[in-house]
């Protein structure tokens, strides 16, 4: 979820300073949390450090153009919704910016309302498929008992155990979305905020503490898993 107040964070990539401006500045205005990129190859750089919730995408970039860099995305597995600007207003050009992993294509000179109009959709969107269906206050499965609001496990062998705030968003956040990989970036922007990112290795520990709480053999976990390159699992 957007920090209180900010409605989602954006990653604007647009070559042209003046559009560019103006665009964040209308876009902050709205209440979103803008980063930016002029190239190709920020803006990857900038997809791999963060969460975004919507990327608004120049066609025409220098190093990397927009619709590589849309179809980059979309091989790394990552579904963030991609809205393209283009000056080019064939239906062909439209059709390979969406046949690449774009989820809507805005033709230069486009409105500004009808531009933040789309934004909104798409975020709103995108919030909806994210929102999963979420768990109560306790939780069971394998003998263990978790209690998120007390923060506190009874553990398969009879351990109690007291959870730190991060490790009980992190387990919430995992068992909400079991059987599916949650990626590295989701965890670090749901569990720690924008911008205030610790290492893998930071969540590589706490994943080896769930282990080590909850697995009866840590060494091969049926619950807690690694899926290197893209994040974390927890199964049932």
């Amino acid at each position: 979820m957007a920090k209180e107040g900010i409605k989602a964070n954006i990653l604007l990539v647009e070559d042209e300073e003046n559009l560019h401006e103006a665009l964040k500045l209308n876009l902050e205005l709205e209440g979103y949390e803008i980063t930016s990129a002029y190239d190709g190859n920020e803006a990857l750089k900038a997809i791999k450090d963060e969460y975004f919730d919507l990327i608004i995408m120049d066609v025409m970039l220098p190093y990397v153009d927009g619709i590589t860099v849309t179809e980059t995305i979309r091989i790394q597995n990552n579904e963030v919704p991609i809205l393209i600007l283009s000056a080019k207003n064939t239906s062909g050009d439209r059709v390979l910016g969406l046949k690449k992993g774009a989820d809507d294509y805005l033709v230069k000179p486009f409105n500004l309302e009808e531009l933040l109009l789309r934004v909104d959709k798409l975020i709103l969107k995108n919030k909806k498929l994210l929102d999963k269906e979420t768990i109560g206050d306790t939780y069971e499965f394998g003998n263990n008992k978790v209690d998120f609001k007390a923060q506190e496990v009874i553990t398969w062998n009879k351990q109690h155990i007291e959870l730190s705030k991060k490790e009980v968003m992190l387990l919430k956040l995992l068992i909400e979305n079991r059987n599916e990989v949650v990626t590295r970036e989701k965890i670090l922007q749901s569990v720690w905020g924008y911008n205030v990112y610790p290492t893998t290795r930071t969540i590589d520990n706490f994943i080896l503490n769930f282990r080590k709480y909850f697995e009866k053999d840590s060494r091969n976990p049926k619950f807690f898993h690694s899926v290197r390159g893209v994040g974390y699992k927890y199964s049932e």
